[in-house]
């Protein structure tokens, strides 16, 4: 786990990695501004902006200094993939207000002004992610603000972390990621039974009675914690049955099918919705439409495209592209931020202990769209 959070990190957070070489006039007149440009070939690295922290021994610095402080962030929290992500838009952000858009060369003559207000930020930025009440502010969902906004909330999500990754931490990599996609479906649970999904722009006063129901979660699964007594196996890693062939069947599945599949490198699971059911004594099928967030660029036509969204994707429609199986039609890839929906009919059985679904691989899909993002 820490090498996969690290390769994120590495990914997202360090503005220094190497993409399509770039030439001509504005490479060398950017070079004469750049003492390290030369040296750490940032000719090589395709993003403007990158290429002023790879050539620029004061810009490094601080983004070290920020790659620092955002690990020491994830290590306080056991669902960090909404972290990284709002890192990379953060990082969108940080560009767009500094002047820099899309692949547009820097020219030599804004290259001070860019790179004072580059360095503002991050700075800035680092200061704010080592506080640890930055990771209440950060939320981006109802009832993360709603947590936010009341201190006792506040506290009891702090403790239930803290208990959790002291659980998973004594798992081996493989437990340990399931372990996570299964604290990652704990969120999306509490959010459906507390009817807070989809209402990140309600205002907080009208969402207030949801309050009582969140301090219910949060109690009921610090109890589950503590009542392990330290054995994680008690609570995460188990093949959980539903009660039901229902929004919980299908994120159950989903859950499942992407900690096998390593898609939580790649994408996280944001909201899942139950949208047709055909059910027997014995069996069922349930349509459910998933939708995810990309963490880390993936080709749209790959092996990562194939289980864990279901199907190859056309860069031009955003629409699947039924038929491309594995097959890497194109170098394009989805961009970090990017939202992918998808609608998959999953099959399900009745078991002794309740309803289990097939654990392979989201494929195929019904209809799928990709939006949003840059």
């Amino acid at each position: 786990m820490r090498f996969i959070v690290l390769t994120m990190l590495a990914l997202l957070a360090l503005p220094a990695a190497p993409g399509l070489a770039q030439s001509g006039t504005s490479d060398r007149s950017i070079a004469d501004k750049l003492p390290l440009f030369a040296r750490n070939n940032c000719q090589q690295i395709r993003d403007p902006g990158n290429q002023l922290f790879c050539g620029d021994a004061e810009l490094a610095a601080a983004a070290e200094k920020l790659g620092t402080a955002i690990e020491a962030r994830l290590a306080r929290l056991p669902d960090r993939l909404p972290a990284i992500e709002e890192n990379a838009i953060w990082i969108r952000q940080r560009n767009l207000g500094c002047g820099i858009v899309g692949q547009t060369a820097i020219r030599a003559d804004e290259v001070d002004r860019v790179k004072a207000c580059l360095l503002k930020l991050t700075e800035e930025r680092t200061a704010i992610v080592r506080d640890p009440d930055f990771d209440c502010l950060a939320a981006n969902t109802a009832a993360g603000a709603l947590i936010c906004a009341d201190p006792a909330l506040a506290l009891a999500e702090t403790e239930l972390n803290g208990l959790a990754l002291g659980l998973i931490g004594r798992l081996d990599p493989t437990a340990a990621r399931f372990a996570f996609a299964e604290y990652g479906r704990w969120t999306r649970e509490r959010d459906r039974k507390c009817n807070l999904v989809g209402k990140e722009n309600v205002p907080l006063r009208e969402l207030e009675t949801a309050e009582s129901c969140l301090a219910d979660h949060l109690k009921q699964k610090t109890d589950e914690v503590r009542a392990a007594k330290g054995d994680p196996r008690k609570v995460f890693g188990r093949q959980i049955a539903a009660r039901s062939p229902d929004t919980d069947a299908v994120d159950f599945c989903a859950a499942r099918i992407h900690a096998a599949n390593f898609c939580g490198n790649f994408l996280r699971i944001n909201r899942v919705y139950a949208i047709d059911s055909q059910v027997t004594e014995q069996e069922a099928q349930v349509t459910g439409e998933i939708e995810m967030a990309v963490l880390a660029p993936f080709t749209m036509c790959s092996k990562v495209a194939s289980t864990c969204t279901g199907t190859c994707w056309d860069a031009r429609t955003g629409r699947p592209q039924p038929g491309a199986g594995n097959r890497e039609r194109s170098g394009e890839a989805f961009s970090v931020t990017r939202r992918l929906r998808i609608q998959r009919t999953f099959a399900f059985v009745k078991a002794a202990d309740g309803w289990r679904c097939r654990e392979d691989e989201l494929a195929p899909v019904n209809a799928g769209t990709a939006g949003g993002g840059s």
